[in-house]
């Protein structure tokens, strides 16, 4: 022990004050390694752990080891690991060159060999670094090596400048340097240069530092799009996505690299180990600590679910035994769907649509969310995928193929795919219609009592919108894996709204001159009633003149005259008064 009396042993190259699990990027962990490595480190072997892992994975090591020795460069990380861990676990801080040469029988460095150098370390490639981790290693060691790959759609998408990208641990980046693998086989060749030439590799896909599906080299070489390798490996980049500010999405690229057999090639990283391989494919259940370890049986899927503590409240629960033990190796529902949605046929989609509506309504038991990414198309049928995700109750098949639809319809509209409806006709509408086409008849239509009153196709599927929502966010994806929108679909949907605007332009170009000639006519109209009042004022004018005049008094007598019948009587009665007027003026 060094002389400032620290709990741990120091080497050349120890660093202070650092850390390699509070900064920016923290050490590797994960269900799924964890689950990788209990199967393949031996019992009873003396372990050396080189580099920052979690501290589960490090308790795992020392479970299985007889002796543990960890090498960290940061002084403080190293004091963390000895309190935690005690005298079960012996704690070196330094760089990896600073070791002196061991024969340790197990070696695990699943976070690579980019965090093993200090600021006193000789600058060492990638290929030094190996050489010196084989200097520390026997002939027949278990050796677990991980290393990142800058290839990786993550990497290859992530529109972020370079700059921002890594964290402060890059201070001597290795991304550039010439000795570094860049592939799997580069990867395996370098450890069979060390001496370890019966060794294997699986490509990584990660979200952060976090492994969330493991797949065998030749097993990610050959899958195909839709098939399960391919399904679980993009689940993976879907989440990792969620963190990621991307340039495209990234579900478009993933299956043209599966298409061009570049799978995994374009995964996070890869993980090399020298024992026999247990399982060709490792997944962690999304959002959820359980693990799903698979075998090839055939044409088909053995599947066993390593159950993890973790619960989910909501609409939709974990339930692994809903999980088949064998799954059909065919491509899914949703690839079907989407070949013949960007074909534009029609039939051939409502033909499908029918299939799928039968198969869920026979189905035992409907408290499984269905999602067409996860059905496998099983010759003429269907079958289940590996989807833990049920129901907190029991639902209608109608309610489950809701989801399943709504899901799609996330899918397919939000990820801005070809299809042959109408750009106006999207949620309720459209998953009404293809409801209909699984069978399920729409219920009759009722009158609205008020303006606001959904109709009855909105009514049909609210409950299917609902479990797909809270499937979503069990998952803890997007069901579009939109999450922060990427800067294709950004200039997309600028490209629109500018479209948009300049239609709405039109429209109301259109109505101003509409309103235009509106206002026009109603200003003629305005004067020409101003006119006319004023004619009838004249005409009244004139009028009055005329009522004051004599010749009208005159017309006036003429006229009433000329109505006297009696001529005599009349003047009879003319004269009376003529006498009674006379006499009343002279007294």
């Amino acid at each position: 022990m060094s002389d400032n009396q620290l709990a741990v042993e120091v080497v050349r190259g120890e660093m202070q004050p650092w850390s390699d699990y509070d900064g920016k990027r923290g050490a590797v962990q994960g269900p799924v390694l964890r689950a990788l490595l209990d199967d393949v480190l031996p019992s009873g072997a003396r372990t050396l752990v080189v580099g920052p892992h979690s501290a589960d994975l490090v308790e795992a090591i020392v479970a299985k080891a007889a002796e543990t020795t960890m090498l960290v460069r940061s002084v403080s990380d190293a004091n963390t690991l000895a309190e935690r861990f005690g005298d079960k676990l012996q704690v070196i801080a330094g760089a990896l060159d600073g070791l002196e040469p061991a024969a340790f029988e197990v070696v695990v460095a699943a976070d690579g060999l980019d965090r093993v150098l200090g600021y006193d370390s000789d600058d060492l490639n990638w290929s030094a670094r190996l050489d010196a981790l084989a200097a520390v290693a026997s002939p027949s060691a278990v050796v677990v090596l991980g290393l990142e790959n800058e290839f990786s759609l993550t990497n290859l998408l992530d529109r972020r400048l370079p700059q921002d990208r890594h964290a402060d641990d890059d201070w001597r980046p290795l991304h550039d340097d010439p000795t570094r693998p860049v592939s799997a086989g580069q990867l395996l060749a370098e450890l069979s240069r060390v001496g370890f030439a019966d060794a294997h590799a699986y490509a990584a896909f990660s979200a952060q530092d976090t492994v969330l599906t493991l797949i065998d080299s030749d097993t990610a070489a050959t899958a195909r799009p839709g098939q399960l390798p391919a399904r679980l490996a993009l689940e993976a980049l879907e989440t990792a996505a969620t963190a990621i500010p991307l340039l495209a999405p990234i579900d478009e690229a993933a299956d043209s690299a599966t298409r061009a057999a570049l799978l995994g090639s374009t995964s996070s990283g890869w993980i090399a180990t020298t024992a026999p391989i247990p399982h060709p494919l490792y997944s962690q259940a999304p959002n959820h600590p359980s693990v799903l370890t698979l075998d090839r049986s055939g044409d088909s899927w053995s599947v066993a679910v390593t159950a993890g503590d973790g619960t989910i409240e909501g609409a939709v629960a974990f339930d692994a035994s809903v999980v088949p033990a064998v799954v059909p190796g065919g491509v899914s529902v949703e690839t079907l769907l989407l070949r013949l949605a960007a074909a534009e046929d029609v039939p051939g989609f409502r033909a499908l649509a029918a299939r799928l509506g039968e198969w869920a309504r026979a189905q035992d038991s409907t408290r499984l969310v269905l999602r067409w990414d996860d059905v496998v198309v099983d010759g003429d049928g269907f079958a289940a995928g590996v989807s833990p995700w049920v129901t907190a109750g029991d639902e209608r098949a109608a309610d489950v193929l809701a989801a399943a639809w709504w899901r799609f319809h996330d899918r397919l509209i939000g990820g801005h795919r070809r299809h042959p409806w109408p750009p106006w006709m999207v949620g309720d509408d459209l998953v009404s219609a293809w409801l209909g086409m699984s069978g399920v008849e729409a219920p009759a239509p009722v009158a609205a009592t008020k303006p606001e009153t959904p109709s009855a196709s909105v009514a049909q599927v609210a409950r299917g919108k609902e479990l797909a929502a809270a499937l979503a966010t069990a998952l803890g994806i997007p069901a579009d894996a939109s999450q922060t929108p990427d800067v294709r679909t950004a200039l997309a949907d600028a490209e629109r709204a500018q479209q948009e605007v300049f239609e709405l332009k039109g429209q109301i170009f259109g109505l101003e001159r509409t309103l235009g000639f509106r206002d026009k006519a109603l200003k003629t109209r305005e004067n020409r009633l101003r006119e006319m009042r004023l004619q009838v004022q004249k005409v009244n004018a004139e009028r009055a003149r005329l009522r004051g005049s004599r010749a009208y008094a005159v017309v006036t007598l003429v006229r009433r005259a000329a109505t006297i019948r009696n001529p005599r009587k009349f003047a009879g009665k003319v004269k009376r008064r003529l006498k009674r007027i006379v006499r009343n003026r002279l007294g």
